[in-house]
């Protein structure tokens, strides 16, 4: 039987990798330091454990005990633009915990190590990035991921580690944190909405994004390392078709049956007013179907996040700079 690790195993994405490889047959160990994530998350026929990438002991006792085959890396603090404000965390939990992974990897040489980056990497480029894109973050939490990104592919060329980079962007879908107010702007518009607060938006609202309903994305991830096509290959991931905020807030409350939504907006923040990927490389190689449409996927979190009712909003407590920090995270 194959033994894989997921990182952020309790997390939104990471669930969900968790289960499609149980449905594959593997044993997952789910390793999370339950910071953004939650235990009930977890399958129930993987092996959880409470920890954090950043104890390199802990981490080599379970690449000990599990003899692992596969490392499915998605532990992260995915927070682009508050990562101007938490510089030292993020690189703690984003580049540092990732080499931890990539040196017990390289010793106990794991037949693939699958790393969720992000297309934070690009920065501010020519929307539908691709793959040829050269990047430029413009964020610490884009220039972390890009650095692991680079940080595997010379550890390919040295040490033989096999890898498969994926550029996911801006996924929602159930057992998504939609307490978190830092991120996830689909989970953030459906939790003020269930608080009947008015949804929040960043600027004018004409920012453009493409919205990735999981099960896009999930399935996708953790069949990979069963194409021997996409080994050494970065793919971006997600939904082709793109959306301004304020078309997504329309269609958020309209999932609700709110016909006429309120709105507020907030002082601009520095970001992307265009940030949506190209994805035929990954249709290409993979043999991948179109994106299940925004409105269907909306649905589908709808009525996962009306079951379960809003979150409170968590406070990151240890912001590092607050000067320019916009005063709804204060």
């Amino acid at each position: 039987m194959k033994t894989s690790l997921v990182t952020g195993g309790a997390g939104f994405i990471g669930s969900h990798v968790c289960q499609e490889l149980i449905n594959q047959g593997h044993k997952v160990v789910a390793l999370d330091d339950l910071s953004g994530g939650f235990k009930d998350n977890v399958p129930s026929e993987a092996e959880f454990c409470e920890g954090s990438i950043l104890d390199n002991a802990l981490l080599s006792d379970l690449f000990e005990k599990y003899s692992i085959d596969y490392v499915f890396h998605l532990a992260a603090y995915a927070a682009e633009g508050l990562s101007h404000f938490i510089k030292r965390f993020n690189y703690e939990n984003n580049l540092i915990g990732s080499v931890n992974l990539i040196n017990l990897s390289i010793h106990h040489n794991i037949k693939c190590f699958v790393f969720t980056s992000s297309i934070a990497v690009y920065g501010n480029g020519q929307a539908p990035l691709d793959e040829k894109t050269a990047p430029i973050p413009e964020d610490p939490y884009g220039i972390a991921k890009f650095a692991v990104e680079q940080e595997l592919k010379i550890s390919e060329e040295m040490f033989d580690l096999p890898y498969i980079i994926f550029r996911p962007h801006n996924v929602y879908g159930e057992k998504q944190n939609i307490g978190d107010k830092y991120r996830n702007v689909v989970g953030i518009f459906m939790n003020q909405i269930m608080q009947n607060l008015p949804m929040t938006i960043f600027g004018d609202g004409k920012q453009m994004r493409a919205f990735s309903h999981i099960s896009d994305v999930a399935p996708i991830i953790a069949s990979s390392i069963n194409i021997p096509k996409a080994f050494g290959e970065v793919f971006n991931i997600g939904s082709d078709t793109p959306h301004t905020l304020n078309e997504l807030s329309r269609e958020v409350a309209s999932v609700f049956g709110i016909e006429s939504p309120q709105i507020k907006y907030l002082e601009a923040r520095t970001e992307a007013l265009e940030a949506y990927a190209d994805h035929s490389k990954l249709r290409k190689l993979l043999d991948v179907g179109p994106a299940l449409p925004l409105r269907e996927g909306l649905i589908k979190f709808a009525n996962w996040a009306k079951n379960h009712g809003p979150r409170k909003s968590q406070e990151f407590e240890n912001i590092e700079v607050k000067k320019n920090l916009p005063p709804s995270w204060l």
